[in-house]
């Protein structure tokens, strides 16, 4: 699958957009981006859906570490205040950047079942 082309406000709305400034504000990265504020808001997010979305798995992956390195200091500092929320948003992160809890099933059975025939 080829890149799109985008030109250089579309670049720039995508740059600024998760910025600690904009914080995700698809508003504020318009006008950021200088878009007019007559330009509909809904139509630049829709020409630039799967870029927003490459972009937002780039960004939940780049938080990945910092997630993982939450739940070892929860191990280190289990007292501190917040736990349970830093905790809780720790595991929601690695969750969606595909680090899950590995579950296992032990099925184990040694023996037959034979129903009765069919009357």
């Amino acid at each position: 699958m080829s890149e799109r082309q985008l030109n250089e406000q579309q670049q720039l709305f995508l740059e600024v957009l998760f910025t600690p400034e904009i914080g995700g504000d698809v508003l504020l990265a318009k006008k950021a981006a200088g878009y007019s504020d007559n330009y509909p808001t809904t139509k630049l997010v829709k020409s630039l859906e799967d870029e927003i979305l490459a972009a937002t798995r780039a960004y939940m992956s780049r938080l990945g570490p910092r997630a993982a390195v939450s739940l070892g200091d929860v191990l280190v500092n289990p007292t501190q205040l917040g736990v349970r929320d830093k905790l809780a948003a720790a595991k929601d992160v690695l969750d969606r950047v595909g680090v899950v809890k590995v579950e296992k099933m032990d099925i184990t059975g040694n023996g037959i079942f034979i129903l009765p025939p069919k009357e």
